[in-house]
């Protein structure tokens, strides 16, 4: 069963009061040690382990079947480990259950809401779920729609909404229990580029308020716009753990991007550097290597694909994108990936660094 189609169901579930009383002491929001999970004679996770720190933003990165989902449902409850221990919120996920529960919200890529009713009256309903009395419910919901610009529309039909506003008003649902974790899935997929800008600028609020997020996407620009930390699962193990900047800097430092003048040109060029392509384009007949920026390891470079300096156009030099970290680490790109180069001309004398592409 897909995660995000568990979600409407858990929003009620997970916000029951459990009569408890919410540890909040420790530095780890959520903490997994040797966290395997295996289905028949197929390893999904092979021993994870993670550390995410109280009122930041955690992203989950990985290829389709890395084991991103697993893992979250485990973290959530909705899976046990068969190997390996974890905390959320400081509660054991096997031991305090009802606990943890209670400490989280998830929220998918498909809206848990009634498009028969109002944005506020979807609030009050699911503030009357999570325990709230009917006059909190009120006040919470107004509260949630100012905070989330959604105060003039909270009068009407969900279903007349925009996606962006609907998923505006999905995140505010989500914290009508006052979570301490959320986990969001996907959250700007399928938005247009100024929802996804209303939506990051919601998450990237939500530690100041003390909510830690775990954030798993396919948008690698969305992750290093977001993220204080970022993990990349692959073949069920965590293959890097950093932030955007670290990740980048100890796995691919810079790219050099050579255009080629033609396609055989291009092909001998992808054929000579081998393994250590990380970008390629057929259209525009460019391929990109990675590189520590000196002007002499550039000019073996360049010597060492074109010799007769007649097959490079124009090279460029610029900083490694996630995409680029990504691509090295796990042999592909990510999917939906947006990352973009900005390309130097030039001859054989001239290199020109440059930033990153600017992000959607």
């Amino acid at each position: 069963m897909r995660l995000a189609s568990l979600y409407g169901m858990l929003r009620t579930a997970y916000k029951q009061r459990s009569g408890g009383t919410v540890d909040v002491t420790g530095e780890w929001a959520v903490q997994a040690d040797g966290i395997g999970k295996s289905y028949g004679t197929g390893t999904v996770l092979a021993g994870v382990d993670l550390r995410i720190p109280r009122g930041s933003v955690f992203a989950l990165l990985g290829p389709n079947g890395a084991g991103k989902t697993t893992l979250v449902r485990i973290l959530a409850t909705l899976l046990r480990a068969d190997t390996g221990q974890a905390r959320v919120a400081g509660f054991d996920v096997v031991a305090d259950r009802r606990r943890v529960r209670h400490s989280i919200s998830l929220t998918g890529q498909d809206v848990a809401l009634d498009g028969r009713q109002t944005g506020e009256e979807n609030l009050r309903m699911m503030g009357r779920l999570v325990g709230l009395s009917g006059a909190q419910a009120r006040r919470r919901a107004r509260d949630l729609l100012v905070r989330f610009d959604l105060e003039a529309a909270g009068g009407r039909l969900v279903r007349t909404y925009s996606g962006g506003m609907r998923r505006r008003l999905d995140l505010a649902a989500s914290l009508l229990g006052r979570p301490e974790v959320i986990f969001l899935d996907e959250p700007t997929t399928g938005l247009d580029p100024h929802s996804r800008q209303d939506v990051w600028q919601i998450v990237t609020g939500l530690p100041g308020t003390g909510v830690t997020v775990f954030l798993t996407t396919q948008y690698l620009e969305e992750a290093d716009r977001l993220a204080n930390r970022i993990a990349i699962l692959d073949g069920g193990r965590i293959v890097a753990d950093g932030t955007a900047t670290d990740l980048k800097q100890r796995i691919v430092p810079r790219r050099l991007d050579l255009t080629l003048t033609d396609p055989v040109r291009f092909d001998r060029v992808v054929r000579v550097l081998g393994d250590r392509v990380v970008h390629q384009d057929v259209a525009e007949l460019t391929v990109g290597v990675p590189t520590d920026g000196s002007a002499a390891q550039i000019r073996v470079l360049l010597d060492e694909v074109d010799p007769d300096r007649v097959g490079v156009a124009r090279f460029g030099v610029h900083t490694a994108t996630l995409d680029d970290v990504f691509l090295a680490l796990t042999g592909h790109h990510a999917t939906g990936h947006h990352a973009t180069g900005h390309h130097a001309t030039g001859h054989h004398a001239t290199t020109e660094s440059e930033k990153e592409a600017v992000r959607v």
